[in-house]
């Protein structure tokens, strides 16, 4: 796959549509990459961009310490668009009037083309388009025409067709603009002129070549599987290049679902024929969880236990001189600070987590992409959807899906509450509607009456959400003989539970998982 031209450089100013506004340039066939407003400009002309994109981002321009970009950007010569505070910061650098708004507008607004732009061909005189900004441009910098306004009057968006430079004050990239997708490939096809040339079919080819060449004849690869999407595609490709010296772990820690850890090893060796040797180590999980209910605490015992026991087993295998993961791009990208070192969104157990002591060279096969992206390479592989399509599950499995101290007799209890709430969500075809769908134990009794006697029994809660991407999320709105069904059935199947409640909350402020 050649992407060493005609590539799409976006540079991030902290909102939280930047990684939208990559998967929808890929999905056009042209290859992208996020950078963080304070990279330099050497880094920047090294990536040698067709075009550039400038995000939104949560600040003002006014702002004390509001991030920022040097006038040498612009001198490089390829096509610029600016999007929300990314047109604000341009205007602002070419001395436009920028000033706080009298009515802010967010959400949908109507749009007014006023002048004719190539950005624009083809999407109508009026159009819905979504805005998220405090701030509006009140005049624009020299030699800047106006070419849109908003159903209030404000500027919507502005360019200067001899410096190729382009601003729209809403957002192309959220599906809320009916016509964001045309104005983007308008800016992609149109005005950069950028061909296509990001296919996924000639990605798995390429990628087999780069890791034959690089692991030799004597050496082998291990990788550490959790039943995921990621980890699983990721060994899929390197199992083509290297075959049986790919050597994976699965380590059962006692906190997955259901018969969860039997079956998912079976698939692997029948049906992707890889190499998997499978450590059982319930027990000592469970034994370094007693009494602990801090969440954080539960984490960093089963990811420290993990990696001890992933390392004890790759220690017994020869020659063993790469690690597979399976990073994301995502996961590089909030790992990376967008305003400084203090600022990093996450710190990602795929990226710059591993012990120094662990002498391996990464092999990161997904680094490049997204999930939705490493799910249709999953079906191009033949991965069934059963694999492809599953719900995200967290590392910490159903440890942090029980509130307070982990038992065994919670976690009998909650396999039972998870297998009847997959069932019913699936017997209803919601399952690859649904982000994701799980029940959660509280600590709390609760009075009830069962067989005309009173019990005092657990409460469990349950949590189905719709997104996109997992970054922010809305309750589902589940049919309620749905969640009847699911509340009966788990009453009067789970020995333990006398009550069910369902989860309104929404990401943000709350987060998908409860700890």
């Amino acid at each position: 796959m050649k992407i060493n031209s005609s590539k799409v450089l976006i540079i991030d100013f902290g909102s939280q549509y930047t990684q939208l506004i990559a998967r929808k340039i890929r999905e056009s066939g042209i290859y992208c990459e996020i950078y963080p407003f304070l990279s330099s400009i050497e880094k920047i002309k090294d990536f040698n961009p067709a075009a550039i994109i400038l995000s939104g981002g949560p600040s003002s321009v006014y702002d004390k310490n509001a991030p920022s970009i040097s006038d040498e950007l612009f001198k490089i010569d390829v096509p610029f668009l600016g999007i929300c505070y990314g047109m604000q910061i341009t205007a602002y650098l070419f001395s436009g009037n920028v000033k706080p708004a009298k009515n802010r507008e967010y959400g949908y607004s109507k749009l007014e083309i006023t002048k004719k732009s190539e950005l624009f061909d083809g999407c109508g005189d009026n159009n819905t388009v979504w805005m998220s900004h405090g701030d509006i441009i009140v005049s624009p910098p020299k030699d800047f025409i106006v070419t849109s306004k908003t159903e209030n009057g404000n500027i919507a968006s502005i360019e200067n067709k001899e410096k190729k430079i382009y601003g729209l004050q809403f957002h192309p990239e959220v599906a809320h603009t009916l016509c964001g997708h045309k104005i983007l490939n308008n800016f992609l096809f149109n005005i950069a002129e950028i061909k296509k040339n990001w296919e996924l079919s000639d990605f798995i080819e390429d990628k087999i070549k780069e890791i034959k060449t690089e692991i030799s004849f004597d050496d082998n690869a291990i990788c550490a599987l959790s039943g995921g999407v990621d980890s699983t595609v990721a060994a899929a490709i390197v199992s083509k290049a290297i075959g049986k010296k790919l050597i994976c772990i699965f380590v059962d820690n006692g906190l997955l679902r259901e018969n969860e850890a039997k079956d998912v090893v079976k698939f692997y060796k029948e049906n992707l024929s890889l190499n998997v040797k499978f450590v059982k180590a319930e027990k000592i999980f469970l034994s370094a969880l007693k009494g602990v209910s801090d969440p954080e605490k539960k984490r960093k015992i089963i990811g420290k236990l993990f990696i001890n026991i992933f390392e004890k087993e790759a220690e017994k295998i020869k020659n063993a001189k790469f690690l597979v993961q399976g990073t994301l791009y995502p996961d590089v990208i909030e790992s990376v600070p967008v305003y400084g070192a203090s600022s990093i969104i996450k710190s990602h157990h795929n990226v710059g987590g591993l012990p120094k002591k662990f002498n391996f060279k990464l092999i990161e096969p997904l680094r490049e992409l997204f999930k939705d992206e490493v799910r249709r390479i999953g079906k191009k592989l033949d991965i069934p959807d059963a694999i492809i399509e599953r719900q995200p599950f967290p590392g910490p499995g159903l440890a942090i899906r029980i509130i307070g101290e982990v038992t065994a007799v919670n976690l009998k209890m909650l396999r039972k509450a998870d297998t009847i709430v997959s069932e019913e969500i699936k017997k209803n075809n919601l399952y690859n509607k649904l982000w994701q769908s799980f029940p959660v134990i509280i600590p709390v009794k609760t009075v009830g009456v069962m067989g005309d006697k009173r019990s005092y029994e657990s409460l469990i809660a349950i949590r189905a959400v719709t997104s996109s991407d997992g970054m922010t999320a809305d309750f589902a709105k589940l049919d309620y003989d749905v969640l009847r069904q699911i509340s009966s059935r788990i009453i009067s199947e789970v020995k333990g539970v006398n009550r069910v409640v369902y989860d309104i909350s929404s990401k943000p402020p709350s987060t998908i998982e409860w700890e």
